[in-house]
């Protein structure tokens, strides 16, 4: 039998959200039924529940940086048991045969991957994300929370943790690197943390000083503002790697004037609109520009054990879900410090 439970959500594109009720169904053999404590909100959130990243499904129940407790299993789950701290990502599914799937990619799956909300699952249902109660995802999709990370602090995570995690080690961040983060948000300041924790020196590029103070206390050796000219005369060719938290578009070719040769500029936010480039700006110096999405099943659990170890938690303003359309204004004038998340006992 399916269950119903509260949820927000926006009924339309461009809505604002609204208290409802949304069917889960029932608890699978490989299912696991999770008590959702907390839901981060991610600028994800609103380019889609504002269609700004294309058509979407409505009524969409948003949400995709979920931390929780197991309260059921299904017969042949093996991984998790009631009780269980267990956060759910960007994804709940994929095709699990391609050689993306194979490798430990599901985010790349060649037949694409299943999002949590705004998408359509295998049984052609659509997907409720986690603004929400409960929710039912097979094991495969599911990660466990080290006891190390507070549920709280651990949401956001589930998206702004490892969408910057994946690159920053794809990349090679590390000792004798030079890492520029690009934007200090939800994104950026995680980008900080790992990028430092990883061991690279870490600048952050940021339209203003406003948040220095933070940016250097959260792991920055370095914090310039881009709306200072200087700011490009004075780090020209100076970075191995740019990681781009910002979801607007950008000079590409002024940023890419900051890298060394060899140098890569890493896209993790995704404009709305269409971005130019002078390809003379990659040409010369050998540079990369390039794209990254969240990561696999497998290295969202190795960024949040390496969280845990290096007690990486996000920082978070916690709200009531009859806040989140407030929040998500908030979240457009950047005026969050830096993760809002949902306590879910209030929807």
């Amino acid at each position: 039998m399916t269950t119903t439970v509260a949820a927000y959500a926006a009924p339309a594109a461009k809505a604002p959200l609204e208290r409802t009720t949304i069917e889960r169904r029932e608890v699978g053999e490989f299912d696991v039924l999770i008590d959702i404590k907390f839901a981060g909100i991610c600028h994800s959130d609103i380019h889609q529940a504002r269609e700004g990243w294309g058509e979407a499904i409505f009524p969409m129940v948003p949400g995709h940086e979920i931390a929780g407790v197991v309260s059921e299993v299904g017969s042949g789950v093996t991984k998790y048991r009631a009780g269980d701290r267990v956060g759910v990502g960007c994804m709940v599914d994929s095709c699990r045969e391609c050689e993306n799937c194979e490798a430990g990619l599901e985010q790349y799956c060649l037949k694409g991957n299943v999002g949590t909300y705004n998408a359509l699952d295998k049984s052609g249902e659509p997907t409720y994300g986690g603004y929400s109660e409960k929710i039912v995802v097979d094991e495969a999709f599911v990660v466990r929370i080290p006891d190390g990370l507070a549920l709280d602090v651990a949401a956001p995570l589930l998206c702004a943790g490892i969408t910057t995690y994946s690159p920053l080690k794809h990349w090679n961040a590390g000792p004798g690197k030079k890492v520029a983060v690009l934007g200090f948000g939800g994104l950026g300041h995680m980008g900080v943390k790992i990028a430092h924790a990883l061991g690279a020196e870490v600048t952050v590029l940021s339209q203003s000083l406003r948040k220095k103070d933070d940016g250097l206390r959260l792991g920055a050796d370095h914090y310039y503002a881009t709306s200072d000219p200087k700011t490009f005369d004075e780090l020209r060719g100076s970075f191995d790697l740019i990681l781009s938290t910002v979801s607007a578009p950008l000079d590409l070719d002024a940023f890419l004037s900051l890298l060394r040769t060899d140098g890569a500029f890493v896209n993790v936010g995704a404009p709305e609109e269409p971005v130019a480039l002078n390809l003379f700006s990659v040409i010369g110096g050998r540079k990369t520009l390039a794209g990254s999405g969240i990561g696999g099943i497998r290295e969202t659990q190795e960024m949040l054990d390496f969280c845990a170890e290096h007690g990486l938690g996000s920082e978070i303003e916690l709200i009531d879900a009859a806040e989140i359309n407030v929040a998500y204004e908030r979240v457009l004038s950047s005026d969050v410090r830096y993760r809002f998340v949902i306590d879910t006992a209030t929807i």
